[in-house]
This record gives structure tokens, sequence and C-alpha cells, in this order.
């Protein structure tokens, strides 16, 4: 993470690629985020994501920054949880990924100007206290023409409903820490878009993300949720179930990407 809130992820760092605890479940939105991040280059940028040089910023354990780099990417990674730094280091060289991971702060980038060609804030942006200036960094850092891409949680009834009231707070479902997530800290894309504008990035697209899911299997959802609690089913298992896509509706999760101009 990229702000005070950054000790809940100091605490829980050995989570980070275990089949066990929070950050399991967020092995499910790396597909979608990838997938999107590759269509991005190929089919509207019509560029080799190979040659680019990548900065995550919020990196954790480095959960999408692996996937990112086996695209070919030369990848620097920050996070201000010195221990996800060292997770995320131990398990790069493990899997032998030349990835360049920094404990540094998203409002406060150690980074010449205009040095990446895509910086992306994944799972961050909900986090911080001072979105605009982690977002004004972010442009810094970017050479022009570069891409900004995000994804975050929208502040809507639907996603205090279920990312606060249900899974944090409700005992009988909750399956996150009760103080990950802030809902008066959720943004709404209005209010990112006014942002990126304001520090030149200029927004190309931006969709909804969300789980594959129907009544029948919202229903076997909740029975799994049980499990994860009985500890007969793990937090992997669970988040392997969630197959996220690309939505026209953005009420929880929603995701999109900028141009530097």
């Amino acid at each position: 993470m990229t702000n005070s809130d950054h000790t809940l992820f100091e605490r829980d760092a050995h989570l980070w690629w275990s089949d066990h605890g929070h950050c399991a479940l967020l092995h499910s939105l790396v597909p979608a985020r990838l997938n999107y991040l590759c269509q991005i280059f190929t089919e509207r940028l019509e560029r080799d994501p190979g040659d680019a040089t990548v900065l995550d910023v919020g990196c954790g354990g480095g959960l999408f920054t692996e996937e990112v780099a086996r695209l070919g990417c030369r990848v620097t990674g920050v996070d201000l949880s010195r221990r996800s730094i060292e997770i995320a280091k131990l398990h790069a060289d493990q899997m032998g990924l030349a990835i360049a991971y920094h404990v540094a702060a998203g409002e406060k980038l150690p980074f010449l100007d205009n040095t990446f060609d895509l910086v992306y804030c994944c799972d961050v942006i909900e986090h911080v206290h001072d979105v605009n200036r982690v977002v004004a960094e972010s442009a810094r850092v970017l050479k022009s023409g570069g891409i900004y891409l995000y994804d975050t949680i929208n502040r809507t009834w639907l996603s205090k409903l279920f990312m606060i009231t249900l899974m944090q707070k409700w005992e009988w479902l909750r399956v996150i820490p009760s103080d990950l997530h802030d809902w008066e800290k959720f943004v709404t894309p209005a209010e990112i878009q006014h942002i990126l504008t304001h520090h030149r990035l200029k927004t190309h697209d931006m969709i909804g993300l969300m789980p594959d899911m129907n009544p029948i299997t919202s229903i076997r959802r909740l029975f799994d949720i049980r499990k994860v609690k009985r500890g007969t089913m793990s937090h992997a298992e669970f988040g392997r179930g969630m197959i996220f896509h690309p939505s026209r509706f953005q009420w929880m999760n929603y995701m999109g990407y900028a141009v530097k101009m």
C-alpha cells in the first residue's frame, strides 16, 4: 500500500502467496487485469508489451507484477510495506524473474520525470489518503504518450453493502479483515476522471469489472464462504471460483486507462 494503512499489510505480508488468508482472494482478479493490459497494448495501441518499461504502484507481494514481467516488460514495483517488498523480492527470485522492487510511497515516487511507458495502480487507489497526489506522481514519471492503468472500487450503496457490511462486518460471511477497506475512501468514476484530467491524463476507456455470477452460482458462493469460515475450503479455492470479466456495470469494481498528453 502507499499510506499509513500499510500496517495491515505489514502484519499480513506472509499471506501474499499463501493459499490461506485474504490475500489469496486477490489472485482471482489477476487474469482479468492482465487480459485488459494486453488488450490495451496489442489491440488499441498496436504495440508489443515486451518492450515497455512498467511501474507497479502499490505492488504488495507482487501478484500482478510477476505476470506483467512474464510478458517481457521491464518492471519496477514499489510499496510502502517493507515486509511485502521483501516477500515480493524473494518470490520473484524463486520464479527467476528480474523485477526491481523498492520501498516507496505512491505519493513520492523515487524516479525521474518521464521514466516509464506504463504506470498502473491496482487495488491501491481505494486505500490511499491522497488520491490526487498518487495520480500526480504517476503522471510525472510517465513518458509523454504513456499509459496510466488503474482499477479500484466505486463508492456506491452496493459496494458498501457487499464490501463493507457483508464481507468485512458481518461475522457470518466475513472472509477479509474488518479494517481492510474504508468505504469513505472508495472513489467514484466521476472523481477519478476529474483527477486524471487535472494531471493531463486523457481517459480512453472505463469499464466495470464483475464476477461471473448468476442467482444459482451466487447461492453456491454463499455456501462456499461458510466452508471457508469452517476451514474446509481454502481462500485460494474460493478465489479460483470467482472469474472476473469486463462489464458495462461499474457499481462495484471498475477499471480503465488514460494516456498522458
